[in-house]
Order: C-alpha cells, then sequence, then structure tokens
C-alpha cells in the first residue's frame, strides 16, 4: 500500500487553484474505461481556476460547462464558441428534479458514467451531489469548507440563497451512501472515485483526517476552568479577510471570569444576577421570533 496522500504529489495547476488539474490527470490516467468526457458547475468563464479546461486543452475532452450567473456565461460562451466539443449551459443548478444535474444533463448527448464531475458552487454542493441519481461519474471533485474540522459532520441547509457550505466528513459519509471512496483532498477540494475503482489507488485508510492533511483554515475554540474563551488556530474569516477576536466571544464578564469553586458570596449573587438577566434576553427573543413567524404565516 501507498501512503494515503500519495495523490498530492500529483499536484499541478494548469488553469486550476491548488493543483488539480495535476490529481484529476492521474486519477484519469489510473481508471480504465475513460469515455473522455467531463461536467463542470460553477464553470465562471471557463479558464478562471477552472478543473476541466485542462483536459478540454491537453486531452480534446468532451465538456459541459454550466454557469448559473448571465455575465459569467457570457464570458464562458465567448471563451468555448469555436469548440465543437463543448456544451456551455446558463443554468442554476439544484436539487430539485426540474433543475437537478440529471434534469439538464438529458438535453446533452452525454453518458451516464461520463469520466470526471466538477462541483463548485459555494454552498449546496453537498444538496446538488445528493440530487444526482441517473448520472454516475467515475470521478466527483467537489468542494467543502475548509474552516470545519475534517471530524465534524456540517451540511448547511437546503436553500438557494444561504453559502455555508458542507464539512468534508458529510460529503464522504454521502459519497459512501451513492457507492464512492475519497482518495484524496486539498484545502478545498475533495476527489471521490467510485467504489469499483477505489482498489486500484493502493490506499488502505481514507478517513477525512487522514487525507486531508491541511488544516490551515481551521480555527478552534476552547475555554478555561475560569469561563474564559480562547481561540487557536486561523483566527480568521478566510472569505472577508476579517479576524475573529477572542476579546468579542467572551460569554462571562471579566469579574465572573474565575472556577465556579472559588467564587465569594459576591461572586455568586453577581453570577446568579447575569444568568437571570441572560434567560430574560433569551425569552424575549424567542417570543419576538415566535411572534414574526405566526405574522409571516
Amino acid at each position: 500500500m501507498k501512503k494515503p496522500t500519495w495523490l498530492l504529489d500529483c499536484k499541478e495547476d494548469v488553469y486550476s487553484q491548488q493543483g488539480e488539474d495535476g490529481i484529476i490527470s492521474k486519477i484519469l490516467e489510473i481508471i480504465p474505461k475513460s469515455d473522455n468526457w467531463c461536467v463542470e458547475f460553477g464553470a465562471w468563464d471557463g479558464l478562471f481556476l477552472t478543473n476541466t479546461r485542462n483536459l478540454i486543452e491537453s486531452k480534446g475532452a468532451n465538456a459541459v460547462l454550466i454557469e448559473a450567473d448571465k455575465g459569467r456565461f457570457d464570458m464562458l460562451r465567448n471563451n468555448y464558441k469555436k469548440y465543437s466539443n463543448v456544451t456551455t449551459i446558463n443554468e442554476f443548478v439544484g436539487f430539485e428534479e426540474k433543475d437537478s444535474l440529471d434534469s439538464i444533463l438529458r438535453a446533452t448527448s452525454i453518458p451516464n458514467d461520463f469520466d470526471l464531475l466538477s462541483i463548485d458552487i459555494d454552498g449546496n454542493d453537498f444538496h446538488v451531489w445528493n440530487a444526482m441519481s441517473v448520472y454516475k461519474p467515475k470521478v466527483v471533485v467537489i468542494e467543502f469548507n475548509p474552516t470545519i474540522p475534517s471530524h465534524i459532520d456540517f451540511v448547511q441547509p437546503k436553500d438557494p440563497i444561504v453559502q455555508q457550505g458542507a464539512s468534508l466528513r458529510s460529503l464522504v459519509e454521502l459519497g459512501k451512501k451513492k457507492g464512492y471512496e475519497l482518495i484524496s483532498a486539498l484545502p478545498c477540494n475533495a476527489f471521490f472515485v467510485k467504489k469499483e475503482f477505489y482498489s486500484l489507488f493502493e490506499i488502505e485508510l481514507n478517513s477525512p483526517e487522514a487525507l486531508n492533511i491541511d488544516n490551515n483554515a481551521v480555527t478552534y475554540i476552547f475555554s478555561g476552568y475560569d469561563g474564559q474563551v480562547f481561540l487557536h488556530g486561523n483566527c480568521k474569516l478566510p472569505w472577508h479577510d476579517i479576524d475573529i477576536k477572542e476579546s468579542k466571544l467572551q460569554p462571562l464578564p471579566y469579574i465572573l471570569r474565575k472556577f465556579p469553586g472559588n467564587y465569594s458570596l459576591f461572586h455568586k449573587i453577581i453570577f446568579g444576577l447575569y444568568c437571570l438577566i441572560n434567560d430574560r434576553d433569551r425569552l424575549r427573543r424567542e417570543i419576538k421570533f415566535r411572534k414574526n413567524r405566526n405574522l409571516e404565516h
């Protein structure tokens, strides 16, 4: 068996962002029965940080490139107007029958088990993959939220206007249900292959913790015995470039940050009042929320 992360040695960027081009090329080199078809959404302009352009350009791959944004799609269509082997589609890929990837691809000539699917829509990636049942690509490259530790299960609500993403572990569990195994992970993208091809990669341990070795985006939170909250790691909202500050996350006022067993009578009284005020505030917020919900309905 090879080391679990051996595919990372194949990283190379031609058009991709973090080495995806090289890893994809190596995976497709190993997998048999290639049909030279790929799909990508959101494809942006088909050039910027794309996972399929290199296959189209260097391998002559047939491709379906999907972009929902009209402005970006116009650039995409213009960049591929001379490519007879590339179909560009201006559609929103969702997770209902009418807008699922299955539904969109039915209008094309792509085979059901095409080579590569790249999913990068900054949010509902989990849900759009979950909604697929007709088309079963050999390889799936899908974005996960790198700020979530590898052992955490998290999936954002199934809502087209929410952009929170999903954890790598949640995608691994979804992949297993759909018959896929994780074989590699970059800081933002996970690589899956159909279970029937997994043994070809000679990876004995493919847990999220074993394959996701870059945790630079993760922020850890923990507390001292005295109730003070600490942060460790990235301590930043990476997409907004804003620092997360410990001083803004303290649930207890400074005077109460002591081990409860060392509270004096004065501290106990203050702590009781603090809890009472917090409970009242929470109750007010809950009542207000329920009233607003009732007004909506």
